[in-house]
């Protein structure tokens, strides 16, 4: 089991955005709006303020990859409000990390959800990266 010193259920981290054009439907091509945040923002964000949370504690070539995220996008978000994302440690089994997320805006709750993560060897990722893309260049179409 790979030890995490500070990582503990519990564990959490707010982090904040001001809403820019970025960071609306249209710029993602997710809607027509230029005024309102895109949900892949808002997944966007939380995904960020979980690796913030956990990455920074990990050892050395260590590093998270996100496996699966359950977002719920509830109110619209008008740009140049500020957003606030909570992220908290829900389980952590030394591989395994499960988030619980919560976003605010200057009103209230705009959305939340789950999201799940893994610690894995960087180097040990980037080679089976490698491997899986050496297939596709063996492959016939």
């Amino acid at each position: 089991m790979l030890e995490v010193p500070k990582l503990e259920v519990g564990s959490n981290l707010t982090i904040q955005r001001k809403i820019k054009k970025e960071d609306t439907a249209l710029n993602y091509g997710s809607g027509k709006l230029d005024k309102l945040l895109a949900t892949p923002s808002l997944v966007a964000l939380m995904i960020e303020a979980a690796v913030k949370l956990i990455d920074d504690e990990l050892p050395e070539g260590f590093i998270t990859v996100g496996k699966m995220a359950k977002i719920v996008h509830e109110e619209p978000t008008i740009l140049g409000e500020t957003v606030s994302i909570k992220v908290e440690v829900k389980d952590f089994n030394g591989s395994r990390i499960l988030l619980d997320m919560v976003a605010y805006d200057e009103i209230g709750v705009i959305g939340r959800g789950t999201h799940e993560r893994f610690i894995v060897n960087k180097n040990s990722l980037l080679e089976k990266a490698n491997k899986r893309a050496e297939k596709l260049k063996n492959m016939d179409f």
